[in-house]
């Protein structure tokens, strides 16, 4: 796929070419991604794979389907964003009568930004349609934390992270992710977690990569929890990540990234 993030998800993105190209596209996912990422461009990208007649997979980038996803004016592709601070059930039932009409090309593709915004009554009439998909439609959920869509949503979609690094880099932020989450939960003090995570506070990636491969070790963590094989509580692991998520709502707020690492710290190592 011709678009600035395959470099970082190369396996990623070569798996939905096979997929566009073997005719096995699924009709809906969910591209799972930090605030930092623009998760919208990936979706767009792959739905210029989807549909465009020059280079399917890739996506030409200079026909006049890629140009139209450029420029946001598709007749085929319909976005769906928060307003009011989420995705209501009027969204979905817009989305679900704009389904019902006839594509002007192979199919109709809607991309939910923020999706984990949605409410309960909007996620419950959005299986409807996960549950009994309208033709050849392909529905793409951007999320910072599928965590927050139902089971049942997440049961029926195809699931994918949209890392910040390549592959190299993303090994390294799970190394020192590993590491400070071993220190937190050995209770050591706050001087050395503020000493290890220094390097990570630099820059905005670095800092929203870190904040992953955190969020990342603790669920598994919580996973073990569930199975009876972790050390630790369920409720410490829970508060960790409750904790991951608050500071990443802060940087995206505004808020400093040194002083929301440090508020970070001191609430997640006691």
């Amino acid at each position: 796929m011709r678009f600035k993030y395959q470099s970082d998800n190369e396996n990623l993105t070569e798996r939905l070419e096979r997929m566009v190209k073997t005719g096995t596209v699924s009709h809906a996912y969910i591209f799972e991604g930090s605030g930092y990422v623009d998760k919208k461009a990936f979706a767009e990208s792959f739905a210029k794979g989807i549909l465009c007649p020059i280079a399917r997979g890739d996506g030409c980038g200079s026909c006049g389907i890629c140009n139209k996803v450029d420029h946001g004016n598709h007749e085929d592709i319909m976005y769906i964003s928060a307003s009011g601070g989420s995705i209501k059930d009027a969204d979905i039932i817009r989305m679900q009568e704009a389904l019902k009409s006839k594509p002007f090309g192979d199919r109709h593709i809607v991309i939910i930004e923020n999706s984990d915004t949605m409410t309960l009554r909007a996620q419950n009439r959005l299986l409807k349609t996960l549950e009994e998909p309208p033709g050849a439609s392909v529905i793409m959920l951007l999320s910072e934390n599928m965590e927050n869509l139902t089971q049942t949503i997440r049961s029926r979609c195809v699931k994918y992270r949209i890392n910040c690094f390549g592959s190299e880099g993303y090994d390294f932020m799970m190394e020192k992710a590993e590491k400070v989450a071993a220190m937190v939960l050995e209770r050591k003090p706050f001087y050395q977690l503020k000493k290890e995570i220094d390097d990570v506070t630099a820059g905005s990636e670095e800092t929203a990569g870190f904040l992953d491969s955190m969020e990342i070790v603790f669920r598994n963590m919580l996973l073990e929890s569930g199975k009876g094989i972790s050390r630790y509580s369920k409720d410490e692991l829970t508060g960790n990540i409750y904790a991951i998520e608050e500071a990443r709502r802060k940087i995206k707020s505004g808020i400093s990234r040194p002083y929301a690492m440090k508020d970070l710290l001191v609430k997640i190592g006691g």
